[in-house]
């Protein structure tokens, strides 16, 4: 028996579907459950800006496991040992933020994989990824099953873009425009001009290179943008959102 497939990957590469998630950063497995029983495409567990790590990350995989929706594990850094754990907890799609060179994207690619291609270690039949060990085949067949999205969100980025869409591995790019904005010198404005443009450059450059675009943004102007300049899947709301937004409003609603 071979590794899961990996649905998310095979949506990216085998389908023209524009693929919608959601951000999921409240760090609990019912909120996440919740979630992926909304109708997405795909979630992001978010362990970069969420209170969240392994064993949290580990709960939120196996709650959402009943539910079509793909999760997505965004880590903190893009360490081996770090993303060694997310993979042996049952993760197959991560996202990485801060990608800014090739040499850093190539690292990226041999820690998600095991040898001879990569560096993953072979313990994985210590946690779910194996179901336990009961997955014989399970380190033959998961190389071809894991997906790498390298996040794009600095001038830095933007410059190698070309080198890391190159390198072979890398499976799709998220550009994040509140990072390149204050990276670029409009912080809090990621809908200026000048930062609309070198995303939408930024988009052609990755669609060209015949990888998979997406975006997190809840701008209307920005993702209309992004969708006419050809992503393949975006997010443009977080769990932490939705639920402020509609706390606040029931509030509103009883004193009015």
């Amino acid at each position: 028996m071979p590794a899961p497939k990996n649905t998310f990957k095979s949506a990216l590469n085998e389908t023209d579907d524009l693929l919608v998630g959601l951000w999921v950063a409240l760090a609990s497995p019912h909120v996440a459950e919740v979630c992926a029983g909304a109708g997405f495409d795909w979630i992001l567990i978010d362990g970069e800006h969420g209170p969240n790590d392994i064993p949290l990350i580990a709960a939120q995989l196996a709650a959402v496991a009943r539910h079509p929706a793909h999760p997505v594990v965004r880590l903190a850094v893009g360490e081996t040992w770090l993303i060694k754990q997310a993979l042996d907890i049952g993760a197959q799609t991560l996202m990485i933020p801060m990608v800014e060179t090739a040499d850093q994207a190539e690292q990226l690619v041999r820690a998600l994989r095991y040898p001879p291609e990569g560096v993953r270690g072979m313990g994985a039949s210590l946690g779910r990824a194996s179901d336990f060990g009961r997955i014989a085949d399970y380190a033959e067949t998961a190389n071809a099953e894991v997906c790498l999205i390298a996040q794009i969100e600095s001038a830095l980025g933007i410059e190698n873009a070309d080198a890391i869409l190159a390198t072979p591995g890398v499976d799709a790019v998220l550009i994040g425009p509140a990072d390149l904005a204050a990276d670029m010198g409009y912080r809090g404005n990621p809908t200026h001009p000048v930062v609309m443009e070198a995303v939408e450059a930024l988009i052609g450059k990755i669609v060209a290179a015949g990888k998979p675009a997406g975006i997190m943004s809840g701008d209307a102007a920005m993702l209309a943008m992004a969708r006419r300049a050809g992503i393949r899947f975006f997010a443009q709301a977080s769990d932490v959102g939705l639920l402020a937004k509609a706390a606040s409003q029931l509030a509103q609603s009883m004193r009015d």
